[in-house]
């Protein structure tokens, strides 16, 4: 069980170091690693939250990277206007 809660977890830190990477190349920002996988992965939270708003499920990894990178690119908007 403690091996698949650490797969996971690495697995996780992956698609948000690839959401983050692609968010900031859609929006223009020069980061670096770890800024790219915290907001892949806070984006990811802000994303699914978002699009369950407004009723819509990601299915599949592609739907899950879609609606990372789109969560991870409002929290690059939102940083900009609150710095």
């Amino acid at each position: 069980m403690f091996g698949f809660w650490i797969s996971s977890l690495i697995l996780s830190l992956l698609w948000g170091l690839l959401a983050g990477y692609i968010a900031t190349r859609i929006m223009g920002e020069k980061s670096g690693t770890l800024k790219n996988m915290i907001l892949g992965v806070l984006g990811s939270v802000v994303g699914h939250f978002l699009f369950g708003l407004i009723g819509f499920t990601a299915t599949g990894w592609i739907g899950s990277l879609i609606v990372s990178t789109v969560g991870a690119c409002i929290c690059i908007w939102l940083g900009r206007k609150l710095a």
